[in-house]
């Protein structure tokens, strides 16, 4: 089944070793995301990158020393991404959020048809 409709998408950019109350920042945002069910959102760990400060991130060895560039895509209506937005604001201390909006082709499988294994 194929339908069609306009949402938005928003993308967060932090580094790896941002924190939300001694918990990782994109797990805690991918918490609160599942929390307020958004439709869709996922963790991307970058290679490097810089943001305001033009401080290279970059991933490293040392699991003392992580600190690559991460972003989070989210794709929702405007109304859902709405609501995320002051749970963000709280959260990210440092950081980049960007929205556009965008024109969603989603595809499922109808209810009669058996998934293919």
């Amino acid at each position: 089944m194929k339908e069609q409709f306009e949402a938005r998408m928003l993308r967060i950019y932090f580094g790896e070793a941002d924190k939300w109350q001694g918990k990782p920042l994109h797990e805690a945002i991918l918490a609160q995301c599942q929390e307020l069910g958004v439709a869709n959102a996922i963790v991307y760990r970058g290679i490097e990158g810089y943001g305001s400060s033009t401080r290279i991130h970059r991933p490293s060895p040392w699991k003392f020393s992580r600190d690559a560039p991460m972003m989070i895509s989210v794709i929702d209506v405007e109304a859902q991404i709405a609501r995320l937005i002051p749970h963000l604001d709280a959260m990210v201390g440092e950081g980049l959020i960007v929205t556009s909006k965008v024109d969603v082709t989603r595809y499922t499988l109808a209810a009669s048809e058996p998934k293919a294994s």
